[in-house]
């Protein structure tokens, strides 16, 4: 019997009924980066015995029946990722690995996990409930576009049958419907509960609400489906109001967010006794544990607001950040790990420099603003401080040779910042070998779209952060993030990606085609063709073919994408870059073709 994790057999747990079964479709990894761990784990410390079901074969009945019967409510989590995301790409082709399974391996998991459990949980216990969650629930929690099938679904609470859905990160919620089951309350008759969605036939007793637009006219209009984001959008705030939308002869009712974690709150979820281990039941490692191992996260939410980014919109836009002590102790139990050699991967979350970033407006808990976007909000502290003595503090533990940030920076939120000790210090000691960075594009209004900042933003940071280097004497350099085809990118606005990288000698090692994820700003363009804060139309390359010439154009050095790129090139009428000059993208077609690639670019390439 192992004691040291959740049990995922009778066997482990002696034989005792539980009392919520955490079902998955990722290993079970008991880290608390992962979403079935830090669930599972939180209910235990409420009181409750918890057993895991992780990766069950969908195809009968019999995995789901291998705990028993939960004696209060099963806990099903679409796991880290969305399913569709998942399993397939932007260009919507199976994927070669799935790194939150042994081995990393694929075929392990259906590709919408929560409706595919759900119906066999229902179908092996038949009256105990389902309470859906996580990243997948909450980004498909109202009538949504699905990218893969090129449509408008139903929530995932009506398609799945499940019996209650929480939205957002669900310990709040959780907790206060833990204690409610406990008391003897039915799960059916539960409202109220911030950060959950019901299903109801009537509105009695809802209170004060806003009707959006049904699932049936958000799938027929689009102008309506806007809207809808736009209320939904509006109200994803602590001070929001409950949502309504009709679906057939039944309500989706959406109680307002969860309010935000205070640090002790913090403290206590990351203090939980996870082993930061695979179970012992897996035989091949999990690929997704190495990246986050002897990582820590020291804080969620993001105020940065990204259109296209499912984190933030799972999280939150308010900063909820742990104590220095909390991490501080953190790292202490890692250092006594027998993995550990020395390095912590990773302090952060989202965003890593966020730390500090907390609103001093007297109404943040009703702003849907972005607080970056198009310029730093005054109201927005912008330090560095508390960070920095994170990192400090870190760094003294014993046995800690290395400290590195690799979740991500704010270079914008960095560059605002007039005390300039900790862009030095992130040069001289947290940078392990690259930084990875997110400039997104180059031109204006594509970047807008996305809420980013202007890209003489971080040319300036890309500048500093060089001279910086070199003045510390660290071989090290920074790895920039850039989106094709998002909402708002023309042809043209490609071309003048691929231009502007093709001076800077830089060819990126990974171009990520814009994937429309449900829920979001950005998807929510891609399928209207407008943005529906402003009611403006955006241009969208929907095509497949656009696509591919939009990805094509930033590996412009790839000799495999040279007839999609002249292709390209001739339909904006921009011919002058195709050629032989410095500045061309691409050779003429014919025989003298040869790889052109600059010393400069393999230089970056090998680095």
């Amino acid at each position: 019997m192992n004691n040291d994790f959740l049990p995922m057999s009778l066997e482990e747990s002696g034989g005792e009924m539980f009392d919520y079964i955490v079902v998955t479709p990722d290993a079970y990894v008991d880290h608390p980066s992962f979403a079935a761990a830090i669930i599972g784990r939180y209910v235990q410390s409420l009181g409750f015995k918890v057993g895991v079901i992780a990766q069950p074969d969908w195809c009968s009945d019999a995995d789901f029946r291998k705990l028993g019967t939960p004696r209060y409510a099963f806990l099903l989590s679409g796991g880290n990722m969305d399913g569709i995301v998942n399993m397939y790409t932007a260009a919507k082709r199976l994927r070669s690995g799935d790194a939150y399974s042994p081995g990393g391996k694929t075929g392990l998991r259906p590709p919408r996990p929560t409706i595919a459990y759900t119906a066999r949980l229902k179908q092996a216990h038949k009256d105990t409930p389902v309470i859906i969650g996580g990243v997948e629930a909450t980004q498909r929690r109202f009538a949504h576009y699905d990218y893969y099938e090129d449509k408008v679904r139903r929530s995932y609470l009506v398609d799945s049958k499940a019996d209650m859905l929480v939205y957002g990160m669900g310990e709040r919620p959780l907790a206060d419907i833990c204690t409610r089951l406990r008391d003897g309350e039915s799960l059916s008759d539960i409202t109220g509960i911030r950060g959950t969605c019901i299903l109801r036939h009537s509105l009695d007793g809802i209170g004060d609400h806003i009707k959006l637009p049904s699932y049936e006219r958000v799938a027929a209009d689009k102008n309506a489906f806007a809207t809808a984001f736009k209320t939904i959008h509006r109200n994803s705030v602590p001070d929001g109001k409950t949502l309504v939308q009709p679906h057939d002869d039944r309500m989706l009712i959406q109680f307002p967010p969860s309010l935000p974690l205070s640090t002790p709150d913090m403290d206590e979820i990351y203090g939980l006794p996870f082993t930061k281990r695979a179970h012992p039941f897996y035989k091949e490692p999990i690929p997704a544990l190495a990246e986050v191992q002897f990582g820590i996260t020291a804080l969620r939410g993001c105020p940065g607001m990204c259109a296209f980014c499912s984190i933030s919109a799972h999280q939150g836009k308010s900063i909820q950040k742990r104590s220095k002590k909390s991490i501080v102790e953190e790292t202490r139990r890692i250092t006594q790990m027998s993995e550990f050699k020395g390095n912590i991967s990773d302090v952060g979350g989202p965003t890593a420099n966020f730390y500090d970033a907390i609103c001093t407006a007297k109404n943040s808990k009703s702003c849907t603003r972005t607080c970056l976007s198009p310029k730093i909000c005054p109201n927005l502290k912008i330090s560095h401080k508390g960070i920095f003595e994170v990192l400090e503090a870190v760094e003294r533990v014993p046995k800690v040779k290395r400290v590195f940030i690799r979740s991500g920076l704010r270079f914008d939120y960095m560059m605002a910042d007039k005390d300039g000790r900790f862009f030095d210090r992130l040069v001289k000691k947290h940078v392990s070998g690259q930084l990875k960075v997110a400039p997104e594009h180059v031109c204006p209004d594509v970047l807008a779209l996305m809420n980013k900042p202007h890209y003489g933003v971080y040319e300036r940071f890309a500048r500093r952060f060089e001279s910086t280097t070199k003045r510390a004497g660290k071989p090290q350099y920074l790895l920039p993030y850039y989106i094709s085809s998002h909402p708002g990118s023309t042809l043209l606005d490609a071309i003048a990606l691929a231009v502007t990288l093709k001076k800077q000698g830089f060819v990126p090692d990974q171009v990520q085609d814009f994937y429309p994820t449900p829920g979001t700003l950005s998807t929510c363009m891609y399928y209207t063709g407008m943005n529906p804060l402003t009611g403006k139309p955006v241009y969208v390359a929907v095509t497949q073919n656009e696509k591919a010439m939009q990805r094509a154009l930033l590996a412009f050095e790839n000799k495999r994408n040279w007839p999609l790129i002249r292709k390209a090139l001739m339909e904006a009428g921009r011919e002058d870059l195709i050629g032989y000059g410095k500045d061309c993208l691409v050779p003429p077609e014919g025989p003298k073709q040869h790889a052109r690639v600059s010393k400069n670019a393999k230089s970056r390439q090998r680095k």
